[in-house]
């Protein structure tokens, strides 16, 4: 029964943060937009983190950023949208690895409550050998968060509910080592569209 309240609560969060976000971004010149993708230039998106890894290992914004990354928050008790997300996001991050393009995925949870290093190891060997989840303190989430716009928060459950729906926007950021943000992709498009729009765009950078 809470399902479609978790989509549309997703979906009104979603639409809020892309009107804040179009604020601070410009095309880049050099690369054709498409439908799945906001390609950005000097857009304030991004920045230094301190988190913990899934194998319980302290590690910073240039420790995980060490290449082209793709970004994803959200949470592994998820039921629906986040798994198809991550799974995109992988399958996208494969589709470049046979393109010879090295691309890291990395979660970041917005559940840091019940998303334990035990979770997120299970889950990131579940998604991909590749992936980095990620996962802090409430306020090392909120902080890392707040860098990338990211917006989440609890939904209205009863307090006796243990199983609660987390509510956040359902964007993918590519950043690349040193120069920060690239583009943010919107959720709903195949992986094919996403690796074909990150390699253009890592060809123009």
């Amino acid at each position: 029964m809470q399902k479609p309240f978790l989509v549309i609560g997703v979906l009104v969060i979603a639409v809020i943060a892309v009107s804040a976000v179009m604020l601070t971004l410009r095309a880049d010149p050099k690369i054709a937009l498409s439908d799945a993708m906001m390609n950005v230039d000097g857009a304030d998106i991004g920045g230094p983190f301190t988190l913990v890894d899934q194998a319980g290992a302290t590690v910073t914004d240039t420790d995980v950023i060490d290449k082209p990354t793709l970004v994803y928050f959200g949470y592994t008790f998820c039921p629906d949208v986040c798994p198809i997300d991550v799974q995109v996001m992988v399958d996208a991050v494969d589709i470049l690895t046979e393109k010879g393009i090295d691309v890291k995925p990395v979660f970041i949870t917005v559940d840091p409550a019940r998303d334990t290093v035990a979770e997120l190891s299970a889950y990131a060997e579940a998604m991909s050998p590749k992936m980095v989840a990620l996962t802090g303190s409430d306020d090392q989430i909120a902080a890392v968060a707040k860098e990338y716009r990211a917006i989440y928060r609890k939904a209205a459950t009863d307090e006796s509910v243990a199983e609660y729906l987390m509510q956040h926007t359902v964007f993918t950021y590519l950043m690349l080592p040193g120069k920060g943000l690239a583009a943010i992709f919107r959720n709903g498009f195949p992986p094919e569209q996403i690796a074909g729009d990150v390699e253009r765009v890592l060809k123009a950078n």
